[in-house]
């Protein structure tokens, strides 16, 4: 079996369980790609344009099912999208060792903390400065926007840097900050992704390292898997979703530490 079949079909793999847990699933496509011997700077790459395919399919599933928050996916992808870039761009200043460390602290920060209990979302608005009440359906959500904006942005600069998506912390920061119930957040953390992807790749590619005989046979694996996810999450509790989204982050932050330390 070549190299590239091999990463069609851990990818193909991969998406459906990223997708349907509301994480682009970058962090595993990164691992997935340095383990089977890709340069880490041609693997953020690469992993980002799967992540933009992945993310567009599964985003098509969940807007179709209405369990996505278009107010929600504008406010953080344009946020998030914009320091993706920089992010992006400036991931060549850093060694890939040091890219993978990175990851690996700021993967399991985001899975325990996805562990955490949901934050019960409130049901009456906060008038105070700096406080976003937003009306989805029957539920009221107030973020605030103090903690909201900066967190945001962070995620979007190290998401473009180590070539992620940003669901990992995403989820998190909308489930556990904002209240967002999880199969929400899971339908806008999908939608969200695809912009974030766009631009962190752009910044990415800019310096090479884009792979095309590898990056579109494993997208186009992904697509089918984003459909597949995004359906297999519409029938899914809530709380399994979120519990096997904060576990899969902690097992890439652990796999790739492991990476590092074999000194691959």
């Amino acid at each position: 079996m070549s190299n590239t079949l091999l990463v069609v079909l851990v990818i193909f793999a991969l998406s459906i369980i990223m997708i349907m847990s509301g994480r682009g699933g970058g962090n595993f496509y990164v691992a997935a790609l340095v383990l089977l011997d890709t340069p880490m700077h041609t693997a953020s790459t690469t992993s980002q344009f799967i992540l933009l395919a992945s993310a567009l399919a599964g985003a098509l599933v969940f807007g179709k099912a209405k369990t996505l928050s278009w107010r929600l996916v504008l406010f953080f992808a344009g946020l998030n999208a914009s320091m993706a870039f920089v992010g992006g761009f400036s991931a060549h200043l850093f060694t890939g060792n040091t890219l993978k460390i990175a990851l690996s602290i700021l993967l399991f920060i985001a899975g325990v903390v996805m562990l955490l209990p949901e934050k019960q979302y409130s049901k009456t608005a906060d008038p105070r400065p700096g406080f976003w009440n937003l009306q989805e359906g029957e539920n009221t959500y107030v973020i605030d926007l103090k903690v909201a904006i900066p967190l945001t942005l962070a995620t979007g600069f190290f998401s473009g840097m180590v070539g992620i998506s940003g669901g990992s912390f995403l989820m998190p920061l909308m489930v556990v900050g904002c209240g967002v119930p999880v199969r929400v957040a899971v339908g806008t953390a999908t939608a969200m992704l695809a912009a974030t992807a766009f631009t962190g790749f752009a910044g990415n590619a800019l310096h090479g390292g884009f792979s095309p005989g590898l990056a579109i046979p494993a997208a186009l694996a992904a697509v089918v898997g984003g459909l597949l996810g995004g359906r297999i999450a519409l029938q899914t509790k809530p709380k399994i979703l979120k519990t096997i989204s904060g576990l899969l982050t902690i097992v890439a932050a652990i796999l790739m530490l492991v990476n590092v330390l074999s000194g691959k």
